[in-house]
């Protein structure tokens, strides 16, 4: 190989390794990636921008817009206020993944998740149960859902993208329905018969532990020290703060400095307590010792207003994501203050304002109780609370909503407008018809999948070019000797699903896809099955909580651990991957 191969090859393993790390962001992980093919002159400057003109790019923007609609105008409330009478958690389980695994075809699957994520907490605290028993199917649903459709997800329309690039016809809108809706079928079976049994019963979710929605877990917070405090003049030793009231001090923090041996060190004053525990034994033990918060906000409207504290979990993808409390504008925007954190697993010893807020996070904020419907719309956040107002339904606006969405699948399903074209039309006229607000679209687009489309792209260009791609395709061929086809299918299934738990869906298919074409050419078979392999391989990351944002998302909210998703996605992507090997070869023949 030459150079150039080598240097491929060098950036490609960097990159699996940064993205499974998650230490970087992954949209900067492309544009690194991006930079170094430019800077080594693998690819040129008009090759380098060609993802970000790529139809799979420009499709999956108009896609955010689209299910931002739907989300916005409320079409999802009434099927939550129908689900949210349900009392049994099995009937919970089953009647979620049903629900949102068709709907997962067409709207974006965190929007479903983070619709549904708050009612399925509420009914879990009602019954007694676990959340770890429904979350983790619920979400498996959203995924089983979003490859049924050619828009259901966007590894989907990058695969179709891709194929077109190599010289393969475009796939359907509905070509992998066949397909997708067996595999739903069957997996929805195995959650509710084995993988139920598989997951945890109790878990250490975003509860409290006695099941009661109104505290998530462990807060940490920060209580100043009043002049009509008893704890003036003791230190935190004398005062057995532990022992008496159930709460833990971390830190005393004294100005803008962290005092030496807190425990000893006699409070004074203004001198704030970093505390962690219960919000009911922190309240209590604010009330008790005179104490108050220091971002408690100071309202501008009449004190008689409702006040309520909201429950926030930073969503995946956030914008709020690696920023500070004061980069939020919570105060001007909802006249709130955040009293607390809780963050799973962790315990946080830097005064709140320091704390750099990860996915997962969950802030308590105090905010009037009026402005809850706007709290609500704001994508940086999932509001976990019941106390969540229901806004004013608008039915015009759900049913102009969802008529659009059909009307966008039904143009790009029976070719009468390609499907960037159809998705852009569709995401104008819900402008248009006041589904969401003008400024909204630009907020709500997650720009990391944007960005890290239009970057990563590239990189299956710098792999043809350099015969990358062939030389991996001869080692594999060497490896699997002369056993035809099908094993040639398995090869390529079960190396875009260990890609995909690694780095993603989208980059997985990146690099696949173009190895797929060229084993399938290698064995002297079709291509469209191997590129319809690399799709559903992708589309299906069950095995860890960061393959898929939407196993991000009940990771924290579940309070499961990362064997959770072992136990029982291992078993489905099995399941996943031997009917798939089965029927592949029926819906798309290797010769035909």
């Amino acid at each position: 190989m030459q150079w150039q191969a080598w240097a491929t090859l060098a950036i490609i393993a960097a990159a699996v390794v940064a993205f499974a790390s998650e230490k970087i962001r992954i949209d900067m992980v492309a544009l690194v990636v991006l930079a170094l093919l430019v800077a080594l002159g693998i690819i040129n400057i008009d090759e380098a921008l060609s993802g970000f003109s790529n139809e799979a790019t420009v499709t999956v923007a108009a896609m955010f817009a689209l299910s931002l609609g739907i989300e916005r105008s409320g079409a999802l409330e009434p099927l939550g206020e129908m689900l949210s009478r349900i009392r049994k958690p099995w009937l919970l389980t089953l009647a979620l993944m049903v629900a949102i695994a068709p709907m997962g075809a067409f709207v974006k699957n965190i929007a479903l998740v983070a619709t549904f994520l708050p009612l399925a907490l509420r009914v879990c605290s009602r019954s007694g149960t676990s959340p770890a028993q429904v979350l983790m199917p619920m979400a498996f649903a959203a995924q089983m859902g979003g490859v049924c459709t050619l828009i259901g997800t966007s590894s989907n329309l990058l695969t179709n993208s891709l194929a077109q690039k190599n010289g393969l016809a475009g796939f359907g809108v509905f070509e992998f329905t066949k397909l997708g809706a067996i595999l739903a079928v069957v997996g929805i079976a195995y959650l509710m018969l084995v993988g139920r049994r598989l997951l945890p019963k109790r878990a250490d979710s975003l509860l409290g532990a006695d099941g009661d929605d109104e505290s998530i877990g462990k807060y940490v917070t920060e209580l100043r020290v009043t002049a009509a405090s008893p704890l003036r003049g003791t230190t935190i030793a004398e005062s057995r703060i532990i022992e008496l009231h159930g709460v833990f001090p971390l830190e005393l923090l004294r100005g803008n400095e962290k005092m030496w041996s807190p425990r000893f060190q006699k409070l004074e004053r203004h001198d704030v307590l970093l505390v962690r525990g219960d919000w009911e034994k922190i309240e209590a033990f604010r009330q008790n010792m005179k104490l108050e918060y220091p971002r408690e906000p100071r309202y501008t409207g009449p004190d008689d207003r409702p006040h309520v504290l909201v429950e926030l979990m930073i969503a995946p993808a956030s914008a709020a994501e690696s920023r500070h409390l004061s980069d939020l504008d919570l105060g001007w925007r909802y006249d709130g203050g955040v009293l607390a954190i809780h963050r799973r697993g962790h315990f946080l010893h830097d005064s709140l304002g320091d704390v750099e807020l990860a996915v997962g996070d969950v802030l308590l904020l105090l905010t009037e109780e009026d402005r809850l419907p706007v709290l609500r719309a704001d994508d940086r956040f999932i509001v976990l609370g019941q106390r969540a107002s229901r806004r004013r339904q608008s039915w015009r606006k759900a049913w102009l909503a969802v008529g659009t969405m059909v009307a966008v699948v039904v143009a790009s399903g029976l070719h009468w407008m390609p499907i960037p074209a159809a998705a852009i039309c569709g995401a104008v006229a819900m402008a248009a018809f006041g589904c969401f607000g003008h400024k909204d679209v630009y907020e709500a687009m997650d720009w990391k999948i944007i960005v890290l489309l239009g970057a990563i792209l590239p990189l299956g260009i710098a792999i043809e070019k350099t015969g990358v791609a062939h030389e991996v395709v001869t080692a594999s061929m060497q490896l699997l000797g002369d056993h035809g086809p099908l094993a040639a299918l398995l090869l390529v299934y079960l190396l875009t699903a260990l890609l995909t738990e690694l780095m993603g869906h989208n980059p997985s298919v990146v690099l696949m896809v173009g190895i797929a074409i060229s084993v399938a050419q290698s064995v002297h078979a079709d291509p469209r099955p191997f590129v319809v392999a690399v799709a559903f391989a992708a589309a299906t990351s069950f095995a860890t909580p960061v393959g898929y944002p939407t196993n991000t998302m009940v990771y924290y909210a579940g309070g499961y651990r990362f064997t959770d998703f072992m136990k029982v996605g291992i078993p489905l992507i099995a399941i996943f991957c031997a009917i798939s090997m089965w029927l592949i070869p029926q819906f798309w023949p290797f010769h035909p």
